[in-house]
C-alpha cells in the first residue's frame, strides 16, 4: 500500500481515497464514473466513500457496479447514514438497503452523515448492534466539532467511533485550532471531505495562487496534487477527493507519496494561516 492512515483498531487505510458525491445521478456518464473509480482502485484508492444521500442512492448503486466481481476483501466501503435515520426505527432498514445497492455484505466504516434529533446513545446502540450482526465492521461521525465529539465519548461506547469525516483544505483549516489536535489525542483519524477546495471557505483563486502554483511547478506537480499533499501531511488524515474522469483519478493518487518540504508548508501557512481562534466547522 502507498501512503496509509491506521485506525484506532490497527487497520490501515489509503492516506486519500475517492468520493462520490454528485457521482451516479446522470446515466449518460456511468459508464465514465465506474471507470474512474476503477481507475482510482487500480492506482491503490481503495478507500471509497458515499453515502445514502448522494443522488437518494445512485451514488451507492454506482459503487456497487463499480466493484461488481472485484475482490471484496481489497476495498474499504464507508457509508453514511442521514441523522433521521440513525435510530432504532429506520438505521437497520437503511444500512440493508445501502449493502443492497452497493452489492456486498458489509460495510467496512458506517457513517453518521451529521447531528439530528435523535439522541447520540441510541445512533451508538444502534451502531453496536450492526457490528455484532456483522453487517459494518467499524463506525464513524462526520461533520462533528470538538464538543460533539466530546460528548459522544462520554455516551456508552462512543469510544469506539473510528474516525470523524469533515470538511478540510488549505484554504479552510479551522478544524486545526481544538478538533484536529482533539482527535489526534484520541487516536482518532480525520477524513477530509472536499480536500481540493470544491466546497466550503474557499478563497477565490486558490488554483491561481503563485505560491501554490511555484511549489507544484517544483514537483512536477498539479495545484490539485498539491493541495492533497498538505491534506495528508500529518498523517493523520484521509483524504477523499471526488472526480468523475479517470485522468484526474490518476493524479489524485499521485499525491498519494508527494511530500512537502518544511519551507513549502511554512509558505502556504503565509498564504493560509492555521486559525488562531475558535471558528466554526465548514459544512457543505
Amino acid at each position: 500500500m502507498d501512503r496509509a492512515v491506521t485506525l484506532p483498531d490497527g487497520t490501515k487505510v489509503p492516506a486519500i481515497g475517492q468520493g462520490t458525491w454528485f457521482l451516479g445521478e446522470r446515466r449518460n456518464r456511468w459508464e465514465q464514473e465506474k471507470e474512474t473509480l476503477l481507475t482510482g482502485i487500480e492506482h491503490g484508492m481503495t478507500l471509497i466513500d458515499t453515502a445514502e444521500m448522494y443522488g437518494d442512492g445512485k451514488a451507492e448503486e454506482l459503487v456497487g457496479a463499480a466493484i461488481r466481481g472485484l475482490d471484496r476483501s481489497s476495498l474499504f466501503l464507508v457509508s453514511k447514514v442521514y441523522p433521521h435515520n440513525a435510530g432504532r426505527k429506520n438505521i437497520f432498514r437503511s444500512c440493508t438497503d445501502s449493502l443492497k445497492r452497493m452489492g456486498t455484505d458489509y460495510l467496512d466504516m458506517y457513517l453518521l452523515h451529521w447531528r439530528g434529533g435523535i439522541p447520540l446513545e441510541e445512533t451508538v446502540e444502534c451502531m453496536e448492534q450492526l457490528k455484532k450482526e456483522g453487517k459494518i465492521r467499524r463506525w464513524g461521525v462526520s461533520n462533528f466539532d470538538t464538543e460533539d465529539m466530546e460528548e459522544l465519548f462520554l455516551v456508552a461506547g462512543g469510544e469506539n467511533c473510528a474516525v470523524n469525516q469533515v470538511l478540510y483544505h488549505a484554504a479552510s483549516r479551522g478544524i486545526e485550532y481544538d478538533l484536529l489536535p482533539w482527535m489526534n489525542m484520541h487516536g482518532v483519524p480525520v477524513m477530509a471531505y472536499c480536500p481540493l477546495a470544491q466546497g466550503g471557505d474557499l478563497k477565490r483563486g486558490l488554483y491561481e495562487n503563485r505560491v501554490l502554483t511555484s511549489i507544484a511547478q517544483s514537483h512536477n506537480a498539479t495545484v490539485s496534487q498539491i493541495l492533497l499533499a498538505f491534506a495528508i501531511r500529518s498523517g493523520q488524515v484521509i483524504a477523499i477527493p471526488r472526480t468523475a474522469t479517470p485522468a484526474h483519478a490518476a493524479e489524485n493518487s499521485s499525491a498519494m507519496n508527494l511530500v512537502l518540504t518544511e519551507e513549502e508548508l511554512t509558505q502556504i501557512d503565509r498564504e493560509y494561516p492555521a486559525p488562531t481562534r475558535k471558528v466554526g466547522l465548514d459544512i457543505v
